[in-house]
């Protein structure tokens, strides 16, 4: 759905955040069917989805990652692609692809990031260590201003929200993300193993949770509606308000993890003066902000 500016504002003075309320609320109940045991991810990505910021998922190997997105994107509405991160993968390979067809004649068809259009809601990098820092800048651009340059024209994504994942055991072949990159990323959410005794035999014994695509076939689709998400996080930032206290704290916190030394951080054999190279930037306070607003407002 593309809304022009005049219709946007219309939508959003029709938003009923009470009613999004218990629709976060159904959404996160739903995902916790297909991912037991990680309460705290799915309300860090609830937050992230309504903040409109995208995320960077670390953990081991088969701790739920791809389940997790798979699982959100269902409940979220809207088309979901992915891309798996390998050592030879090239910026075009977002935009098209080529093949012989049964002709014996070249073929050009769209990626992964063209084919849905404008009805692309998630984004999903797989391994995104694994590629190259030329794919990782044209990555920036579909994340920073969700359009991307292809076959002499623009697209755009209105609706898009990017999700990558880094392994953090595999180390060959992998590429260290550009701190441009990592800034772009609302958060960096960790994924570990369930704690308690109860989930874990769950995992291993109930054969639910032993066919994933089962599982997320089951979950209810388009519980938040992807192509009204970006109303709806417009209103609640305009909705929910920031004290003096809290800004003040949070310009404080700014100071603190640029200059440590000037706010009074002491660390015993650390010259804290040069302890911090670059502190958080004005959008990562900004992205911080913004997400307290979703949290507060999820909250009540």
């Amino acid at each position: 759905m593309a809304l022009d500016r005049r219709e946007s504002g219309e939508v959003a003075e029709r938003i009923d955040l009470r009613e999004w309320r218990e629709r976060a609320q159904k959404f996160e109940t739903e995902v916790s069917k297909a991912v037991v045991g990680q309460q705290r991810v799915i309300r860090l990505l609830t937050i992230a989805l309504f903040a409109r910021g995208h995320v960077l998922l670390e953990g081991d190997v088969g701790v739920g990652k791809t389940t997790l997105l798979r699982a959100a994107a269902r409940c979220v509405g809207g088309a979901y692609e992915r891309i798996e991160g390998t050592i030879d993968l090239m910026p075009g390979d977002f935009i098209y692809h080529t093949y012989l067809a049964e002709d014996g004649r070249p073929r050009v068809e769209e990626g992964p990031v063209l084919r849905a259009g404008e009805d692309l809601a998630i984004f999903f990098f797989n391994e995104i260590n694994r590629a190259r820092p030329q794919v990782h800048s044209l990555l920036l651009r579909i994340m920073a201003e969700r359009s991307v340059s292809a076959f002499n024209r623009e697209f755009h994504f209105p609706h898009l929200v990017v999700f990558a994942d880094r392994n953090r055991v595999e180390r060959e072949e992998t590429f260290e993300l550009p701190a441009a990159a990592r800034d772009r990323f609302l958060m960096e959410i960790a994924i570990g193993l369930p704690s308690d005794d109860a989930t874990r035999r769950a995992l291993a014994f109930d054969t639910r949770y032993h066919d994933g695509d089962r599982l997320i076939g089951q979950l209810e689709q388009g519980i938040l509606k992807h192509d009204l998400l970006n109303d709806v996080g417009r209103a609640i930032q305009n909705e929910t308000k920031t004290s003096d206290v809290l800004e003040r704290y949070v310009l404080s916190l700014w100071e603190a993890v640029r200059n440590p030394k000037a706010a009074g951080i002491d660390i015993d054999g650390v010259d804290t003066a040069r302890l911090v190279a670059a502190g958080a930037s004005p959008r990562g306070l900004s992205y911080l902000v913004r997400a307290a607003r979703v949290a507060a407002w999820l909250d009540g």
